[in-house]
């Protein structure tokens, strides 16, 4: 999994719109990238809700939300419709991203193995670096962590430009 301290592996993934997102043009304010396991499912639609209705949080802190999932295009399109969630959904259907992310593991659930997403969460800052990972994310505390951190992060810039 990658690191705090690392580089942002890059990526071109296409949004719930069909549209290509590239980490690398977000550069100059921070991010979060959240994987999650599958649109519309009970925990990922209470992470996802939980972000959507902390919004104008993120929006305070300018802080881009991206959401990365296995899941294709057209089901992204109508999860984020359904819940009127209004941040970037991206499509990593051959799951590369995720593997370079390390977050494409090995699971197993009544005693069947199979491979898919970790839920993760990696803070990246305006430099493309990652500046905080929580590793195994719960939905039900996902947004409290994650704007904590960030709002530290700002006070702690806020303090270092006084």
């Amino acid at each position: 999994m990658i690191e705090q301290g690392e580089q942002a592996p890059d990526f071109a993934l296409p949004d719930q719109h069909g549209q290509l997102v590239r980490l690398s043009e977000l550069r100059g304010s921070p991010v979060v990238v959240y994987f999650y396991p599958k649109a519309d499912t009970p925990g990922c639609t209470k992470q996802a809700c939980s972000l959507r209705d902390h919004a104008g949080d993120y929006e305070r802190l300018g802080v881009r939300v991206l959401g990365i999932s296995p899941d294709p295009v057209a089901r992204l399109e109508r999860f984020d419709q359904k819940y009127g969630l209004g941040f970037t959904l991206l499509s990593d259907e051959d799951h590369a991203v995720a593997e370079r992310y390390g977050v494409w593991v090995k699971k197993s659930m009544y005693g069947r193995e199979y491979f898919g997403i970790q839920r993760a969460t990696f803070i990246v800052d305006g430099d493309g670096v990652v500046m905080h990972v929580i590793p195994k994310v719960s939905p039900a505390t996902h947004d409290e962590e994650v704007l904590r951190v960030l709002r530290l992060s700002s006070a702690e810039a806020a303090g270092a430009s006084a």
